[in-house]
């Protein structure tokens, strides 16, 4: 997958996240939630175009781990939605599913980075004690 790729299905997901938010009740409840998951729910959107054109591959890594956070407290958000029922199990599946994907994903990339900095880390470490 390239990093057009996955900036559009953060795209996506954003929208997905707005337009359950609009369609929520206008309810104490569901007001308040919605204000939470609108913000978590988009910003992995920001975050990770942020974080392609990072300036380092440790500025890369920190962006990543913000949107990790978002992604995971969104996830938090649609499970608390689906479990006080405000909106359909059923309505909900889809973007549990497509939060999770992209939680694994990014999570992945977190690994993959940091061993890449390990690496670098060490090589740079023997190079310098010879």
């Amino acid at each position: 997958m390239t990093k057009d790729d996955l900036k559009k299905r953060f795209k996506d997901f954003a929208l997905r996240i707005i337009r359950l938010v609009d369609s929520m009740p206008n309810t104490i409840s569901s007001q308040a939630l919605a204000k939470q998951i609108i913000r978590s729910g988009t910003s992995p959107f920001s975050n990770y175009r942020s974080a392609c054109i990072a300036k380092s591959d440790k500025d890369f890594l920190n962006k990543l781990k913000m949107v990790e956070e978002e992604l995971d407290e969104t996830a938090g958000w649609l499970e608390l939605i689906s479990e006080s029922e405000i909106i359909s199990k059923d309505r909900l599946v889809l973007i549990q599913n497509e939060c999770n994907e992209l939680l694994k994903i990014i999570t992945a990339s977190i690994v993959t980075c940091r061993n890449k900095l390990n690496c670098i880390g060490k090589d740079s470490i023997s190079k310098n004690s010879k």
